[in-house]
C-alpha cells in the first residue's frame, strides 16, 4: 500500500472498478449518498459507524482501515473524542491492541483526555477486555506518575491484578511495585488490594511480609466494620467481616509456616469465635461458617505438625466429607509424613484422584491461582521425598521431576532448588530415562535464568 493511499481514495477506486454508483453503495451500506459524496470529496470526516459500514460494503474484514483511520482522523487532525471514544471501543472488541496503543500515544499530550480514558479503561476492565484496559491504565499511570491521585493508585492496582501470572518472579516485582500505592487507594478498594497482595506473598512464602500485611488488613477492616457495621461497599468483593477473619487466618498460617505452632493455634480461636459480629445477615453467616470450618481443619493440622500424630485419622475423616478441603489438606499431610516418618499410604490410596492439580474453591470464591500453584509444586516434591524415603526410587524420582517441571512452569526458584536437591541426592539410583529427562529440565532452568537476567536488566 502506497503512503499516499487514503480510505477515500480506496473507496473511490472500489466504486470505479466495480462499476457501482454512489446510490447503489448508499443502499448497500445504509449511508446517505450525500454523506458518501462528502466523504469521498474530503468535505466530511468519517464517523466510526460509517467506517465499519464502508468496510463491510467493500467486502473487507472488520478493522481493515483502522490504521489509516488513525493517520487521517487523529494524526493529521486534532483527536476528537466523539470519534476517538467509539474507535477505541471497536478496537477493543476486535482486539486490535496496536491501534489502541497508537491512538492513545497521540492523546497523552492533552491532559483533558485522561479522565475520559480512565473511565473507558474501567469500562473495558469490567467487560473483561483486560488487554485493552491494561494499555489505557499504563498510559494514564505514566502520565500521572508524579501525582498522588487516587486515579493513579487505582490504575496501579488494576495493572497489578491484570499482570499476575504463573511467573512468580514477575509476580514478586508486581507486588513490590504496587504495595506502595495501597494507602493511596480509595478506602473502598484498600481491603481487596491488601487481600490480593497477601495471596501473592503467600504464594511466594514471604511469611514476614504476610504478617505485616495481615496486621494492616485487620486494622483497616476492623475500623471499617466499627464505622459502617455490616454495610458492604459496592467496590469490595466480600463482606467486611471476611477481611477481619481472613487477617486472623493469615496470621495463623504465617506463624504455622514459621514453626510457631503455639501462636498459630492461638490465632485459630480468633476466627472461630465470631460472637462480636452484630446481627449477622445471611451472607455474613456464610462467611462465619466457612471460617469455623477452616478453624476445625487447621486445628487438626497444627496439632499434627506439633507431633500429635494421633489426630491424623480425625483429620482424614474431617476432609473426607469436605471435598474442597482434600487437596490443600493432602499438601500438608505429606509434609507431616516426611517430618515425622508417618506411613500415609492409606491416605494417598483413598484420595488418589486429588493428587493432581486442583483448583481450590470455598463457599464464596476461589483461592488464587498463584497460591494453588505453589502448593502443588510442594505437593509433588513432598510425594517424591515420601517415596524416596520408602526406597521406592523410580516412583519418588518421577514425582521429583514432575515437581521440577511444574516449578519451571511457574518460575518458582525455591521449588526448583528443592527438586534439584532431591534428585541430585538420589541421582545414582535414577534410571537412564529419568536422567535424560532431568538433563532436559536442567537445560530449561538455565534458559529461565538467562531470561531472568535479561528481564531484570530491562527493568533497571
Amino acid at each position: 500500500m502506497k503512503a499516499a493511499t487514503t480510505i477515500r481514495s480506496q473507496l473511490e477506486a472500489y466504486l470505479k472498478n466495480k462499476s457501482i454508483t454512489l446510490n447503489q453503495f448508499s443502499e448497500l451500506t445504509q449511508i446517505n449518498s450525500g454523506t458518501l459524496s462528502g466523504i469521498i470529496n474530503g468535505h466530511r470526516p468519517i464517523a466510526m459507524q460509517q467506517l465499519d459500514r464502508i468496510t463491510a460494503g467493500m467486502g473487507l474484514p472488520e478493522g481493515h482501515f483502522y490504521e489509516l483511520y488513525i493517520d487521517e482522523c487523529f494524526f493529521q487532525a486534532a483527536p476528537d473524542w466523539r470519534r476517538l471514544g467509539p474507535f477505541l471501543q471497536r478496537c477493543a472488541e476486535l482486539n486490535k491492541l496496536d491501534c489502541i496503543e497508537q491512538s492513545v500515544r497521540l492523546m497523552m499530550d492533552n491532559l483533558a483526555y485522561i479522565p475520559l480514558l480512565f473511565n473507558l479503561a474501567e469500562q473495558f476492565f469490567h467487560e473483561n477486555k483486560w488487554k485493552a484496559a491494561a494499555i489505557l491504565y499504563e498510559s494514564i499511570a505514566e502520565s500521572e506518575q508524579k501525582q498522588h491521585s487516587e486515579r493513579l493508585a487505582l490504575c496501579q492496582y488494576r495493572l497489578f491484578t491484570l499482570g499476575l501470572s504463573k511467573d512468580q518472579n514477575r509476580n514478586l516485582l508486581l507486588a513490590l511495585q504496587f504495595e506502595h500505592f495501597v494507602d493511596r487507594l480509595d478506602e473502598s478498594y484498600q481491603l481487596d488490594a491488601l487481600n490480593d497482595l497477601i495471596n501473592v506473598f503467600a504464594s511466594l512464602r514471604r511469611w514476614d511480609k504476610l504478617i505485616e500485611l495481615a496486621e494492616k488488613l485487620k486494622i483497616k477492616a476492623t475500623i471499617h466494620y466499627e464505622l459502617s457495621g455490616s454495610k458492604k461497599s459496592a467496590e469490595t468483593k466480600k463482606q467486611t467481616i471476611f477481611y477481619i477473619l481472613y487477617a486472623y487466618l493469615v496470621l495463623g498460617e504465617a506463624h504455622f509456616y514459621l514453626a510457631d505452632y503455639e501462636n498459630a493455634l492461638n490465632y485459630v480461636s480468633f476466627y472461630t469465635d465470631c460472637s462480636w459480629v452484630k446481627h449477622p445477615d445471611e451472607d455474613e453467616i456464610v462467611v462465619i461458617l466457612q471460617f469455623q470450618e477452616w478453624a476445625e481443619g487447621n486445628r487438626y493440622l497444627y496439632q499434627l505438625m506439633t507431633g500429635k500424630v494421633e489426630v491424623m485419622q480425625d483429620y482424614v475423616e474431617y476432609i473426607s466429607t469436605r471435598e474442597n478441603e482434600i487437596f490443600p489438606a493432602l499438601c500438608e499431610i505429606v509434609i507431616a509424613a516426611n517430618k515425622f516418618d508417618i506411613n500415609i499410604d492409606f491416605v494417598l490410596e483413598r484420595f488418589q484422584p486429588y493428587l493432581t492439580y486442583q483448583e481450590q474453591h470455598y463457599r464464596f470464591g476461589k483461592i488464587s491461582v498463584q497460591y494453588t500453584d505453589d502448593r502443588y509444586a510442594n505437593l509433588l516434591a513432598g510425594l517424591g521425598k515420601y517415596y524416596l524415603n520408602k526406597n521406592e526410587f523410580d516412583r519418588g524420582l518421577t514425582y521429583v521431576l514432575d515437581s521440577l517441571a511444574f516449578a519451571i512452569e511457574i518460575y518458582s526458584v525455591i521449588s526448583m532448588l528443592k527438586s534439584i536437591g532431591l534428585f541430585e541426592q538420589n541421582r545414582d539410583l535414577a534410571t537412564e530415562e529419568a536422567n535424560r529427562r532431568y538433563k532436559i529440565l536442567i537445560g530449561e532452568v538455565q534458559e529461565l535464568n538467562e531470561k531472568k537476567i535479561d528481564f531484570i536488566n530491562s527493568c533497571m
